[in-house]
């Protein structure tokens, strides 16, 4: 049962309101479904958005911010809760604790480098937690057409390349998660 999720986005708005709008959806959807959002628990961008969404829903919001970054004054101040950690390496170990499934909407170097680290500890077996990519304005036909192309080459088993979860409605893609079964963990 998912009752919580860990949100990667980026910190800015994007290039096209769309990016917005859907943030705002999936926080919604989030509330509607009683699903607690972690995130890195910022107050802009598309982090922000999504928070605000959630809250205005009457959903719950956690955020987790290491300490530097709250210093800049950029955490949200109205969230159910914000834990502030050291460093970024705690921030991501916390809100993968915290989480029962992993969405990634549109961001930057930073939310990659968090989708692959979940990506690749499910491949290892630390977690046996779904996997999602909100595909908003066909944002992540790149990436998708990488990890299939990894997959074709043979870095990427079948089983894994299946293991990220693809769609471009927030409700499809937490449809997705509720029939979601980890494949076995990986051996060499």
């Amino acid at each position: 049962m998912i009752r919580s999720v860990a949100v990667y986005c980026g910190s800015s708005s994007g290039a096209s309101d769309i990016y917005m709008e859907k943030a705002k959806e999936l926080g919604k959807e989030l509330a509607k479904r009683s699903i607690t959002l972690i995130y890195g628990g910022s107050s802009i961008g598309l982090m922000g958005a999504v928070a605000d969404s959630v809250l205005a829903a009457g959903g719950k919001a956690i955020g987790v911010m290491p300490s530097i970054l709250d210093k800049r004054e950029i955490s949200h101040k109205s969230l159910s809760e914000l834990i502030v950690v050291d460093t970024m390496h705690e921030r991501k170990a916390k809100m993968a604790e915290l989480a029962d499934g992993f969405i990634t909407l549109p961001g930057g170097a930073g939310t990659m480098e968090e989708f692959f680290e979940v990506f690749t500890w499910a491949q290892i077996g630390l977690h046996k937690k779904p996997i999602g990519i909100l595909n908003i304005n066909k944002y992540y036909d790149p990436l998708v057409a990488l990890l299939n192309h990894m997959n074709k080459e043979q870095f990427l088993q079948d089983q894994y390349r299946s293991m990220s979860l693809i769609n471009e409605e927030p409700a499809g893609l937490l449809d997705q998660f509720r029939n979601y079964e980890a494949p076995p963990v990986k051996t060499y």
